[in-house]
Formats: structure tokens, sequence, C-alpha cells
């Protein structure tokens, strides 16, 4: 960056309400853009921002905007990060990438064309479990994570209200969320093993399930004709480990989580049942309690935020990224390496369980 402060726009006014550029000490949010007058009025109050778009293109437009954060719905991530990488601005944007691996390429061939940053605001990345579980597996104390379980559960089943919630907007019409295909958000999922070990799923097998009589699941009954509420699939990665993969709406069950197994330790998520942490390793004992990782943020950012504490820390890492002239944790290489492997589980569920391969995004010389 030219300076130390990072001029950044904030488009979509649902989720980018939840971040926290205006508290970071090197960044200002220079405008917000939303097409809903009240959100967009929410996010100018939230943010302080003088600035109020309809569109982003007249974000895009805006010379004093040097990064964008693209909170958008899915089906446009890929799209309106290609243009803001097109515009010569930093990127950073919602999960997934995209829903295909046509856009996956392309969202890598804008970044590399635009000399720009990109960055994937995956939660999984930065909840406070899976730091530590980083931090001992860079430490040497796993040795090799030779198996995870990784899962991302929403209780949408019909007539839950979370379903109510998330699949239709106030004035009753459906969001992009309806019939939406579970393995196309895998990245929570994902992001406990590629964003601990940096390893590449390269295989999977898959399958899914849908109930016959759910009006929202099933071909022709949404926007995607996708059949499933539930995904189940087992991963392979570029050194041989395994990997078991969940996505499901259509289950009494809620949140992200992982188990990580390797040659001399375990580590377990606290669930749902009331199990709590646990890290087990070989000569040592337990540990059963987080670290204070506050100390890792500016004091402006040190806060509780959603999805495990996580955004601030996205925050941070974006921002600092900029600062730096370095590419984030979370860079598109890392991103596609989350997003794609869920694209070709979806394909092989609707091929019944073939096992299949899973393309490689990386740059020369990885």
């Amino acid at each position: 960056m030219s300076s130390e402060m990072v001029r950044i726009a904030v488009v979509g006014g649902g989720f980018g309400a939840a971040f926290q550029w205006h508290r970071h000490p090197n960044c200002i949010v220079e405008a917000v853009a939303e097409m809903r007058p009240d959100r967009r009025e929410h996010l100018a109050n939230l943010y302080g921002c003088a600035k109020a778009y309809a569109s982003l293109e007249e974000v895009l437009a805006d010379d004093q905007v040097e990064a964008v954060a693209v909170f958008s719905g899915v089906p446009d991530h890929a799209r309106h990060s290609i243009a803001v990488m097109d515009a010569g601005k930093h990127c950073v944007c919602a999960v997934p990438v995209a829903m295909t691996l046509e856009d996956c390429a392309a969202v890598v061939a804008a970044k590399e064309r635009n000399g720009v940053r990109y960055m994937m605001a995956e939660t999984s990345y930065y909840r406070w479990e899976t730091i530590l579980v980083r931090d001992l597996y860079e430490a040497g104390e796993f040795g090799e994570v030779l198996y995870s379980e990784v899962e991302y559960y929403h209780p949408c089943y019909d007539g839950h209200s979370e379903r109510n919630a998330l699949w239709w907007d106030p004035q009753g019409n459906r969001t992009w969320r309806y019939g939406f295909a579970p393995f196309l958000y895998p990245t929570h999922s994902t992001g406990f093993l590629v964003g601990v070990t940096r390893e590449r799923l390269t295989k999977v097998t898959a399958l899914g399930w849908g109930p016959s009589d759910d009006e929202a699941v099933g071909v022709g009954r949404n926007a995607y004709d996708n059949p499933f509420s539930l995904g189940a699939s087992l991963m392979q990665t570029d050194r041989g480990h395994i990997s078991r993969c969940n996505v499901m709406w259509g289950i009494h069950a809620h949140g992200e989580r992982a188990q990580w197994f390797g040659e001399h330790a375990a580590a377990y998520m606290p669930g749902c049942a009331g199990q709590g942490l646990v890290v087990q390793r070989q000569g040592k004992p337990d540990l059963v309690e987080l670290p204070d990782y506050f100390q890792r943020l500016p004091e402006t950012l040190r806060q509780e935020s959603g999805h495990g504490g996580s955004h601030t820390f996205l925050t941070h890492e974006f921002v600092s990224a900029l600062i730096e002239d370095r590419e984030p944790a979370v860079s598109v290489y890392e991103a596609v390496a989350m997003t794609a492997p869920g694209i070709v589980a979806h394909q092989s569920a609707l091929q019944g369980g073939a096992q299949l391969d899973i393309p490689s995004f990386e740059p020369v010389g990885r």
C-alpha cells in the first residue's frame, strides 16, 4: 500500500455488517454499498461513512477506494470479486470463492493478472480452536494429521425457524440459500483441515440425500436443481491422508466442528452435546482451555466477535496483509483449495458416490 491506512468499501449489508473495519487502527471505511435502502443506511451508520452507494459499480468508480469487502450472495461472489480486481482494487470476499471450477479458475486468473491481493473471509480458519491446533501442528506436536473429521451443520429442515430466517427475506422472497446445495458451501468444513496443515484435497467420494416431500429440495424446485439437503464425503489429501467432510442442512444439529487425529496428538472441538475442548498429546497433560489470543490483535479489536471470535482476526489479517504488502493467510490459492473440493463432492454425490479427482489451482512452482 502507498500509506499506512487502507481505504476500504464494504459491499453487502447482511454479513457485511458483522466486521470491524472501522475499529482497525490502519483502516478507514471509505464507502459502503447495498441495494436495499434499509441495509444501506445501517451500513453507513455502523461504519460512520458518508458515502453510501446503491451498487458495486459506483464503488469501483470511486478512486479513493483501495480495497473492497464483498459480502454479496454466493451466486455473485466470483463475478463481483473479478470485477473488483479488474478495477485494480484488493478484494476480501465472503465464502466460498465460487460455485463452479471454471469460476474458481477465473478468480485466480483475475488476481494474477491484476497483481492485487485476494482473501477469502473463512471463519473456520480463525476460530480459536483452529488457531490452537494450527500452532501445535506447526510446532510439530501432532506430527502428521493422518485423519480428520470436519463438519458444518444447519437445521434448515422444513418448519425450523433457522430455515425461515435464512431461506426467505423479510418480504417473503426467496434468498439465494433457498434449496442451495450443501457441498457448494464447503469451506467452513474444509477450512479446518486446509487451514491447519495446508494440505490439498485431491480425491473425493460423496453421497447426498434429500427428502422427497420438501418443496425446496429437488430438480426443478430450486434455482440450482439441487436434490440434496445432506452431504457426506471421504476425501484424500496430497499426502495420502483421509478426511471425513460433511455439510448438512436437513438434520437437527448446528455449527462448525472438527476433530484432528495425528501421529502424536489428537484434538476435539466442543460439540453440541456438551463435550468440551480436549487436546490429547503423547506424554503431556491434556489441554482443555484455550489461550487468550486477543493479544495478537490491536487493542481496538480485542472484543468478542462472530463465528468463534474469528471476525476480528479476519479483519486484522486482511488489513495487515495490505499494509505489509504480502499475501493474506487465506490467499486465493488457499481459498480455492477449500472451495473446489466441495464442488467436486457435489458432482460425486450426483453420480452416486463416484470417486473423482479434485483439480489443482496452484501457482507454478508450488
